[in-house]
């Protein structure tokens, strides 16, 4: 099995340019350091899983030409990760399906209870987004492909990281617990949260980041949600030669697994 990785956003909440504000990664004319709302495209033998439903969606699948999402799986629902459900109709249009979605029982709760129209059953038109919620507390299979949620703590939420074949994507992370940690033995590819310079109560800094992807030991790690304190060169600069900036639209390759 060969798994593709798009990588839609890496930005953090507020996302890259920051508004009012005018420091050199804001100003910067490269587009690596535009940054959307953190969100990626996991696609396995011709199925596609769209992470997160950022305010970005929309932008993001036009941007970078998507009209197949077949299933969503959701990290915690924070604004900058679920405000973008309502994009999900367009694709239950293009499929003329209901959109099937995952997470924690605490994820799937707060969906029900903030966005419960979108559980509803679909009207011939496709006007509002639908979809099935299914809580997942361990590997699970969606049509074919096996997914491995990475339970991690996003300060005091226990919330999901996700690995299909050697790749992993974790966001939005301030520990990764030890059980977990096995989850992510031999590893193509991780895709690991990395907001500031400064440690964050609820997020990885540089350093922190740097010490798990360390201990993990991917092959190679991809730095994520990250806000406008990053500048992509200067802290392409300062990593070791198996971790790189990610930026929006990059695209990562697991080997045959």
């Amino acid at each position: 099995m060969k798994v593709d990785v798009l990588l839609l956003g890496v930005g953090s909440s507020a996302g890259t340019p920051a508004i009012g504000c005018r420091c050199e990664t804001c100003l910067s004319s490269d587009p690596r350091n535009r940054r959307t709302r953190a969100s990626a495209l996991f696609m396995v033998d011709g199925v596609h899983f769209l992470v997160d439903t950022g305010p970005d969606l929309r932008m993001q699948a036009l941007r970078e030409g998507i009209t197949q999402v077949d299933a969503v799986l959701y990290t915690h629902p924070h604004a900058d990760h679920l405000h973008g459900i309502d994009d999900l109709r367009a694709f239950c249009y293009v499929n003329k399906a209901v959109m099937p979605v995952f997470g924690n029982p605490f994820m799937m709760r707060e969906i029900h209870e903030r966005f419960v129209y979108t559980t509803f059953p679909p009207s011939q038109w496709y006007d509002k987004p639908s979809i099935t919620t299914t809580k997942v507390e361990g590997p699970f299979s969606h049509r074919g492909v096996s997914i491995t949620p990475i339970p991690v703590l996003h300060g005091k939420w226990p919330i999901y990281g996700y690995r299909i074949g050697n790749i992993a994507y974790i966001t939005d992370v301030s520990t990764i617990p030890e059980e977990s940690y096995a989850l992510l033995d031999g590893l193509d590819v991780l895709m690991l949260d990395c907001l500031r310079n400064a440690p964050h109560y609820t997020h990885f800094g540089v350093e922190q980041s740097l010490e798990a992807a360390a201990r993990i030991g991917a092959r190679q790690t991809v730095l994520i949600h990250m806000t406008h304190e990053l500048e992509y060169h200067a802290l392409t600069a300062r990593l070791p030669a198996t971790v790189a900036v990610g930026f929006d639209g990059m695209r990562l390759s697991s080997l045959s697994c």
